[in-house]
């Protein structure tokens, strides 16, 4: 892979780690359920205009997609988050949805679970036990629930993804968003109308309307973009290694950004967790050559 796309790659991991604290930033302001339909809101007007319905994709799996993946994931993100788990905390939890696509993957598609993505689940899991056992403070233990239930929503997304196979992302990103929008609006509704008021809207900062427009754009439309391109040009084996950054990214933007303390236990969680995942990720081959 050349310089330029290696700085591609990593301007995504940025993009997406930084993620944590801008949401973390717009929930000070704006209600969590709200805060999701607006990201999505905007992710999809005027992008609907200029985008197809993906080819070859019922509305069916659509709504199955959208449902998983920006319903359910995000909703459960940024309510665990509102409920009191840091954004860098959040960064790492989520991370476990690489897990629990691969546990649903041996439950529902038969795929085998190898020895390396046993141990690795293993380590990266009591790395989240880790992090409970410090409840209080940034970290919350509803929350971190909350938090759990968006990376097994990301999991199931995951799996519906590979069902669709190959579309384009931005369209299936853009018709998701939309799709997602009455659902979104109607839970809020539901789950905290008692906090929507005009002011939300005619008092917001200029740091949530930043946080809006950062979570609607660059993130979902840079960032699936550039990493749909990459993985189009390049093997999975080559890409996705730089997700092992995002939670490192979102660590250090957390604590450089808004303040968030990296005692030893929240750093020795974080090591539990990444070395999981360069296990789920690096361990097959390296279990091959020790054979």
């Amino acid at each position: 892979m050349p310089l330029r796309h290696i700085l591609l790659a990593l301007s995504v991991v940025i993009i997406w780690g930084v993620n944590f604290v801008v949401i973390q930033v717009a929930l000070t302001e704006i209600p969590p359920l709200l805060l999701t339909f607006l990201r999505f809101f905007f992710a999809t007007f005027p992008a609907i205009f200029f985008f197809k319905r993906p080819a070859n994709t019922s509305w069916k799996m659509l709504f199955f997609y959208s449902l998983s993946m920006f319903i359910l994931d995000f909703a459960f993100l940024f309510s665990g988050m509102y409920a009191g788990v840091s954004s860098g905390i959040a960064s790492l939890a989520l991370q476990t949805q690489v897990f629990f696509t691969a546990i649903l993957a041996v439950i529902f598609i038969k795929e085998k679970m190898s020895l390396a993505k046993i141990v690795g689940a293993i380590i990266a899991f009591s790395g989240i036990v880790f992090v409970g056992f410090h409840a209080g403070g940034d970290v919350n233990l509803l929350g971190l629930f909350l938090v759990e239930c968006a990376a097994l929503s990301w999991a199931i997304g995951n799996l519906v993804s590979k069902q669709i196979g190959k579309v384009d992302m931005l369209s299936l990103v853009v018709w998701g968003s939309f799709i997602s929008l009455p659902f979104l609006l109607v839970l809020s509704y539901i789950f905290e109308s008692h906090l929507w008021s005009f002011e939300i809207f005619t008092h917001l900062s200029g740091k949530s309307i930043g946080a809006i427009a950062y979570l609607a754009y660059p993130v979902t439309f840079f960032g699936f973009g550039i990493w749909s391109w990459l993985l189009s040009r390049y093997p999975a084996t080559t890409v996705a290694p730089f997700t092992l950054l995002v939670p490192v990214v979102g660590f250090s933007s957390s604590a450089l950004l808004v303040g968030e303390t990296l005692p030893t236990w929240k750093l020795f969680a974080a090591f539990l967790i990444v070395l999981g995942l360069i296990i789920n990720l690096y361990g097959d081959r390296f279990f091959k050559r020790a054979e």
